[in-house]
């Protein structure tokens, strides 16, 4: 649905305008209590704000984790799907949340990729048809302090040699 929708948007809007308010209008995101306030047009770049609100609030006046998690959870993936495009699969595969402080204010989260970390990613893909790529955030307030940190596993494949490994398992069963 997201997909299709984002398709029927570019006729009007940039990449990174349905990136940012497809994120934003989204209901499951928008249960995350998570805001992403900048996206590079590349979309290279993307920083979100999870602001302290009654709404992720916990029991001691901080943040909730699972609001930090979750506001985080999505975002490498879909940046990474949308910059390398149709010809990958890019799924999430893991994912850990380290925290180090009770955020008892606004928080913010910087999701970024060079252009080499691109080229790697095609070169490695390109070479042995997946990628398990870690990539690591820190959930920081402005004036830099860590929160938490969070590290995600993201698998990448050509579309190609994706589609035979399922047809390999699907045999193995």
């Amino acid at each position: 649905m997201y997909k299709t929708l984002s398709k029927i948007f570019k006729v009007f809007l940039t990449d990174a305008q349905i990136y940012k308010y497809g994120f934003n209008w989204s209901p499951m995101y928008r249960r995350s209590t998570g805001k992403i306030i900048e996206v590079s047009e590349d979309l290279m770049y993307v920083k979100i704000k999870i602001p302290l609100s009654f709404r992720n609030q916990n029991y001691v006046g901080s943040i909730f984790g699972g609001s930090l998690f979750s506001a985080t959870d999505p975002i490498y993936m879909i940046q990474l799907m949308n910059i390398l495009g149709d010809n990958y699969i890019v799924w999430d595969k893991e994912a850990t949340i380290k925290y180090k402080r009770p955020a008892k204010e606004h928080v913010y989260a910087v999701f970024s990729f060079s252009f080499e970390e691109i080229e790697n990613i095609k070169n490695q893909v390109a070479k042995n048809g997946e990628l398990n790529l870690i990539k690591t955030s820190n959930i920081t307030n402005k004036e830099n302090i860590v929160f938490a940190e969070v590290t995600k596993t993201i698998y990448v494949a050509t579309k190609t040699f994706y589609k035979e490994k399922q047809k390999l398992r699907a045999n193995q069963k």
